[in-house]
């Protein structure tokens, strides 16, 4: 079996297994979609859920964040990572989409981009999720299953969205981010991968090196 067909076949497992699967961030607009996927940043899901649950229950929206101040924001936020930077760049962001984009969260990438705290990823991500754009983010689950399933061979998340927009279909891009993520936290986990349990088993270039072992 050659590379692209092993690829469409690997693809085609995880889409019957994860298919239906998508972001487990929980989110009532594009903006709250942005303020979560903010705050993720070297924080679990579960986690920033836990934070926004009560976040958003006063904070609704881009106005009501850009009235605040960082010694506002910060209690609220302080069990995630890097709280004091995300507090900043999350009320800069607000007051930039308040003023510059009428209270709305921009749809193209470019502006995204200039938004603080927005980086690829994030940009990405609010393009497929929010605004169901095709985009492909990719995070440290997509860049580790991607590369030991074998199908990139990358060395930093910007080649490996290059690879796999060039090998998934455009179509297929958003759902092959959640595929990839999902297989990440449920069997492709960082240290000791559930190998035995995995439904690509058979096609992966690294079960029997990982199996067992830490990741490299």
């Amino acid at each position: 079996m050659n590379k692209q067909k092993r690829a469409e076949a690997i693809l085609a497992v995880l889409e019957n297994t994860y298919n239906g699967r998508k972001t487990a961030l929980r989110f009532d607009s594009v903006f709250q979609l942005l303020v979560a996927v903010i705050l993720s940043a070297q924080t679990n899901d579960n986690q920033v859920n836990r934070i926004t649950d009560i976040l958003f229950s006063r904070y609704g929206d881009a106005k009501a964040f850009a009235k605040l101040t960082p010694q506002m924001l910060e209690p609220l936020i302080q069990t995630c990572g890097l709280y004091k930077n995300k507090a900043k760049n999350i009320i800069a962001a607000s007051r930039i989409i308040t003023e510059k984009f009428g209270g709305e969260v921009p749809s193209s990438k470019e502006d995204l981009l200039s938004l603080p705290g927005v980086g690829n990823k994030t940009a990405n991500v609010i393009l497929a999720v929010g605004f169901n754009i095709p985009a492909l983010a990719v995070d440290t689950h997509v860049f580790r299953v991607a590369n030991r399933l074998g199908l990139v061979r990358t060395k930093n998340p910007d080649e490996t969205e290059a690879a796999l927009i060039a090998l998934i279909p455009k179509e297929k891009w958003a759902d092959a981010h959640h595929w990839l993520i999902w297989h990440g936290r449920l069997v492709c986990t960082a240290r000791n991968p559930h190998c035995e349990n995995c439904p690509v088993n058979e096609l992966c270039p690294s079960r029997i090196k990982l199996k067992g072992n830490a990741a490299p």
